[in-house]
């Protein structure tokens, strides 16, 4: 049977790519301070689910007000920025592998005056000296989506998508959660390619069905995972 998780390489999933197109957004924001960038999933409502979804389960796991939060391929910072206008004040990092992506999400940091409440840092999660600390809840909005276009292969033949649910792992502590939304993969292939040992599917978030021929399905998929020991 075919492996439907692995995709075909994609530019958008080139560190060049996104250096490039947070370079224009960058630009386009100095020239226009309003203009903080593209909100991605914005059609699906993605983003403000998933921050419901934070907001109802508070008092879940790890879930609280003051969690400490990690953002994997922040962009734009703007989840972050959102889930702190939702009251979320605990510890929050964004790290993302493009450095213009990082300078754009500080600026718009200072320009809400969240620049010592909100940290942005440059970061390779697949490093193995990357070593952030462990978080209470760790998000993905759209990230393991861009990095499965790599076509990245490591020494030992292993792709991204085959140890990101063990770069997941490793930075959750007991009962953390992990929340993901991706547009590439179904609820039931994040399963299969987030799941450890340690590593459990808890919750999805739905989101409106469509049938074709004969088959039923979602064009985005929200997966919430708890490490379990």
């Amino acid at each position: 049977m075919e492996d439907t998780t692995k995709l075909n390489v994609s530019k958008l999933g080139t560190k060049q790519y996104w250096d490039d197109f947070y370079s224009l957004e960058r630009q386009n924001f100095k020239e226009n301070s309003e203009d903080t960038g593209e909100c991605w999933f914005n059609d699906n409502d993605a983003e403000q689910k998933m921050i419901d979804f934070l907001d109802e389960n508070i008092g879940s796991y790890r879930i609280a007000a003051d969690a400490s939060m990690l953002d994997l391929g922040t962009g734009n910072g703007h989840l972050l920025f959102e889930l702190y206008e939702n009251d979320f004040h605990g510890q929050m990092l964004g790290v993302d592998y493009s450095e213009q992506s990082v300078q754009f999400a500080n600026e718009i940091a200072k320009s809400k005056s969240l620049d010592e409440k909100i940290r942005f840092k440059q970061a390779d999660i697949f490093q193995s000296e990357w070593n952030p600390g462990k978080f209470d809840v760790v998000l993905d909005k759209g990230t393991l989506d861009a990095i499965a276009l790599s076509g990245i292969k490591f020494d030992d033949g292993k792709t991204v998508v085959d140890i990101y649910g063990k770069i997941i792992e490793r930075i959750l502590e007991k009962d953390s959660v992990f929340l993901i939304t991706s547009c590439n993969f179904t609820e039931e292939e994040l399963i299969k390619i987030i799941e450890t040992d340690k590593l459990k599917c808890w919750e999805t978030i739905k989101y409106p069905v469509f049938e074709f021929g004969g088959v039923k399905g979602s064009t985005i998929s929200s997966v919430a995972f708890v490490k379990t020991q």
